[in-house]
């Protein structure tokens, strides 16, 4: 079990000093401060399970000590100690959030009881939190995130493929969400109880990557001191990803064939055939027809695995769906870190707006992290972009002017049209990627005659 951490805010070191070490005695690893900036300092540099506070202490009192705490770090248990005097103060905090109070005098058991049911009570909220997410998850592995035409079509094709049993190979870019995707399919199919068993094949060693997959006999090789399972048998009642499936050594390839058309494997040393039912989903972003043609991967294991060929699409082809991403990462990254959520100028909207995302998605959702975690009094600037992080030089200065000049107005309402289309609606973003006052904007609406798009 791993020791649980309290901080412990007393003023009276005497009383610091007993309390301590009644906690320190039942197992619990107790760090002791005498007041409430010294409590905070503490939260900032490391993690605590649970505070433990008296309700007077110097300057800030224990109340203005909790509202902090359960803003800033609302996973952290919290529990008062409080005189006769203001045990209804403290019953007014445990209503606002914080999990107990203890009444002066009080023994050893109760202590020791307050904090033990505090912490498994903040145990249980964490857990249902985790399910919870797990289940947010699961469902976003089914409704991926974009609405762009090109992901809808991979929606409609994961949605038809997944209760069948056919193998599927995943194409697209680097970064694009490949194994996102294997996921839903797992997730949507009759398989999804079973073990989900993804393999990276560029990662596995050359010479281990027989008994990776087949698994091996005890003594099969020097260094193989224990029987390996292998990847095939632990999928067995559920899915094998294949992620790099281009990467895999030629020699293994007619192995992999023989054991996915036979449905059994023999471990290496082994002479036992070994039946296996699992359901295989690949994913490259290599040009697997190419690869077949220059004699890189066997043509006869290529039509095993791409059965169903499904394309994941790259970010630049679904720009739509950058400013819902964004949120989503945003969300993410707040809640994996308990960060405060910022606000993007617009200038720095329209500069992920504009970028050409190589990386796709994954740079995306790395780029949004590092500013959510970084951002300066709650708000990101483009000085907080990454150093190489430029606009789009194929954009930049790109607009010229026509010699026989245009219609102003015109060009004003298509901008505005796809300031909406771009933002799904929201005016208020519509107007953040013009840079223009929300006022001014909702008068341009007017003037032109605009709706938001349905």
């Amino acid at each position: 079990m791993v020791e649980q951490r309290i901080l412990l805010v007393e003023d009276e070191a005497a009383q610091r000093d007993l309390l301590g070490e009644i906690l320190r005695s039942a197992g619990y690893r107790v760090e002791p401060v005498g007041t409430a900036e010294a409590a905070l300092d503490r939260l900032v540099a490391g993690r605590f399970d649970l505070v433990l506070s008296d309700w007077k202490l110097p300057g800030r009192d224990g109340m203005q000590l909790f509202k902090e705490v359960h803003q800033r770090w609302p996973d952290v248990a919290f529990v008062i100690v409080t005189a006769y005097g203001t045990i209804a103060s403290a019953v007014a905090a445990v209503h606002a959030g914080a999990d107990d109070y203890l009444a002066k005098p009080f023994e050893r058991s109760s202590l020791l009881l307050s904090v033990e049911r505090s912490l498994r009570s903040r145990a249980l909220v964490d857990e249902n939190r985790r399910l919870s997410e797990a289940l947010n998850d699961r469902d976003r592995l089914v409704d991926l995130i974009g609405r762009a035409p090109g992901m809808q079509k991979l929606y409609r094709e994961i949605e038809k493929v997944a209760p069948t049993l056919a193998t599927v190979m995943l194409t697209g870019e680097s970064g694009t969400g490949k194994e996102l995707a294997s996921r839903a399919l797992h997730s949507l199919s009759t398989r999804k109880e079973g073990a989900f068993i993804a393999v990276n094949c560029a990662a596995i060693p050359e010479g281990l990557a027989e008994a990776e997959f087949f698994g091996a006999e005890k003594g099969a090789y020097t260094g193989a001191d224990r029987a390996r399972e292998g990847r095939l048998r632990a999928a067995h009642g559920g899915t094998l990803f294949l992620d790099e499936v281009g990467e895999l050594p030629l020699e293994l390839q007619p192995k992999l064939l023989r054991a996915l058309q036979e449905r059994k494997v023999v471990p290496v040393g082994g002479t036992d055939e070994i039946e296996v039912d699992l359901r295989i989903v690949c994913a490259t972003n290599r040009d697997m027809e190419k690869e077949v043609r220059e004699g890189r991967f066997r043509e006869d294991l290529y039509y095993r695995l791409a059965v169903v060929p499904l394309r994941m699409p790259p970010l630049r082809e679904r720009r739509e769906d950058v400013p819902m991403l964004i949120d989503h990462f945003i969300e993410r990254a707040v809640r994996r870190h308990g960060a405060v959520e910022p606000r993007f100028t617009s200038a720095v909207t329209r500069r992920l707006l504009d970028h050409p995302w190589p990386g796709n998605v994954r740079e995306l959702a790395n780029v949004v992290e590092r500013l959510v975690l970084l951002a300066e009094d709650g708000e990101v600037a483009l000085t907080d972009l990454p150093p190489d992080f430029e606009p789009n030089q194929a954009n930049a200065g790109s607009t010229r002017l026509d010699p026989r000049g245009i219609s102003w107005d015109e060009h004003e309402k298509e901008m505005m049209r796809q300031a909406l289309e771009l933002a799904r609606g929201n005016r208020t973003r519509a107007a953040k990627l013009l840079g223009m006052p929300y006022k001014a904007f909702l008068y341009r609406l007017e003037k032109h005659g605009l709706k938001q798009p349905a």
